[in-house]
């Protein structure tokens, strides 16, 4: 029983999902009210204040991260994509806001004890095998400081189970994008397969996540050093096994 399209995935791999289609259907797929929302939820969430340093992992064009520097935050973001951070760069320059964006790989960072809060949002976690997965979450660990918090919103696999083989469609003018959606439950990743049919051309991708459920994100979390884990469903809300998303928050 194997559904797998590809879990193995590289840095290339990703850059050549996360490229410049990526961003031509983000606000189709993120509408720039549904963006607002989020981000004051992820404010709410990690308890931000006005100066408060915060980074994002897989901050991508900087949907998040400048409206968090917009009220107020002190932000970084860091991205394995350069087409999608000069995208960011672009965003922030246009709403005057002075945001640090940096590409790396958010497995080494280049930060050590200076954050109040890390998050990654949008199931940006879980693309590796697990001990580099768990190594992002060390990584994160060793840039907060003492008393910080980190956020991991991610696709509720209790939901995802219930579904063999979505396809989810997205439409911009004239252009499609085409998500085809598997499960691998020999190694529990979801694996997806993306088809962009825009100015004439035929592009595939494919992406793959590990699906972690609660439990296993606190083994981890506990494992980096951090004391408290908490649960909550989509943008905050209560976690139910119908939530599309499991947001985690844990305490430094």
């Amino acid at each position: 029983m194997n559904d797998k399209v590809s879990s193995k995935i590289t840095l290339p791999s990703l850059e050549e999902y996360f490229s410049e289609d990526y961003f031509h259907f983000g606000d189709v797929v993120n509408p720039p009210e549904v963006s607002d929302r989020q981000a004051g939820a992820i404010w709410e969430l990690l308890s931000l204040k006005q100066g408060s340093p915060v980074l994002e992992l897989g901050c991508g064009y900087g949907r998040i991260t400048n409206r968090l520097a917009e009220k107020g935050a002190q932000v970084s973001g860091l991205d394995i994509s350069p087409i999608l951070l000069k995208k960011a760069e672009a965003d922030a320059d246009k709403r005057g806001l002075n945001v640090e964006y940096v590409l790396g790989d958010m497995r080494s960072l280049p930060w050590r004890d200076r954050f109040d809060a890390v998050f990654l949002w949008y199931t940006t976690f879980g693309y590796f095998e697990d001990a580099d997965n768990e190594k992002v979450i060390r990584e994160a660990a060793s840039s907060l400081r003492n008393g910080g918090r980190l956020l991991i919103d991610y696709s509720n696999r209790l939901a995802f189970l219930r579904h063999k083989s979505p396809i989810y469609i997205v439409q911009r003018n004239d252009d499609l994008r085409i998500d085809i959606m598997s499960n691998d439950v020999l190694s529990d990743r979801r694996n997806l397969e993306r088809i962009i049919v825009r100015d004439g051309c035929v592009r595939r991708t494919h992406l793959s996540f590990r699906q972690y459920g609660f439990s296993e994100f606190v083994r981890m979390l506990r494992s980096a050093g951090f004391e408290t884990v908490e649960a909550y469903g989509e943008e905050g809300g209560a976690f139910t096994s119908d939530s599309p998303s499991l947001v985690v928050v844990a305490y430094k």
